[in-house]
């Protein structure tokens, strides 16, 4: 052409082989600015996923523990009101068998019972000729179980049942607790209703048991924490019960 160019417009050979390594140079990897960058989105992850985990097993930790808490607390709890609300059966301060004129024994031993102890007796075998026999203390309370102890001992942090006549003498109820509080109420005979008193009467008819127990701290978790439980047991033998029927 006259007025044309008439070279080659191609680029030269080595150009484009340059060029060709430049791109695939560029495509082999990341550049140090996006590694650092995602390895510390990993980390963020790594320490979200690690702090829900470490939480989960506080929060199950926390729970087996508290179920256990409660599952022998109220074990014991059952025990010691199934064994009270027989305190006093078969005892009479009179040889008669009319409840007008006998004066049932509520069977609590008032000078050994207090807010942190309860001792009583309970006539369960029936020994005897009758209700009321001179020859035998308490009407004969001298069987396993009938003459029973249960107090709270704090080097050990445990309920205590102490049996007289049993075998063994003393055995733990339940560890691992914080206290127990026991709590009187007595009736007078025209119904009025007095407590919670720290120590028992001769009057006394029903028995408030409390039971506290504080779990184990557990790490991460709200501490401390504790169970309670409180029942309430009327005396069986006592005078007011035995008025109601």
């Amino acid at each position: 052409m006259a007025n044309g160019y008439t070279g080659d417009i191609r680029p030269a050979a080595s150009e484009i082989k340059l060029n060709s390594m430049s791109r695939k140079n560029g495509d082999k990897g990341f550049s140090l600015l996006e590694l650092l960058l995602a390895m510390t989105i990993m980390m963020i992850m790594m320490g979200i996923a690690s702090t829900l985990l470490y939480r989960g097993i506080g929060v199950r930790s926390r729970e087996s523990r508290r179920t256990d808490a409660l599952t022998s607390t109220q074990a014991a709890l059952n025990l010691l009101s199934r064994e009270i609300a027989n305190s006093g059966f078969g005892i009479y301060d009179a040889s008669s068998t009319n409840i007008a004129a006998a004066k049932p024994n509520n069977g609590i031993v008032l000078a050994d019972s207090d807010a942190t102890r309860i001792h009583f007796r309970a006539n369960l075998n029936n020994v005897g000729p009758g209700p009321y026999n001179p020859t035998c203390t308490a009407v004969c309370t001298s069987d396993a179980g009938e003459d029973v102890t249960f107090f709270f001992d704090s080097t050990t942090n445990s309920i205590v049942r102490y049996d007289k006549y049993g075998d063994p003498h003393t055995s733990v109820v339940v560890n691992r607790i914080s206290s127990v509080t026991f709590s009187y109420y007595d009736y007078a005979a025209n119904g009025t209703v007095t407590g919670p008193n720290t120590t028992p009467t001769a009057n006394t008819g029903r028995v408030s048991i409390a039971v506290n127990a504080t779990l184990d701290p557990v790490s991460g978790q709200p501490n401390p924490t504790s169970v309670s439980f409180t029942s309430e047991v009327n005396l069986r033998n006592s005078n007011y019960m035995l008025r109601q029927y």
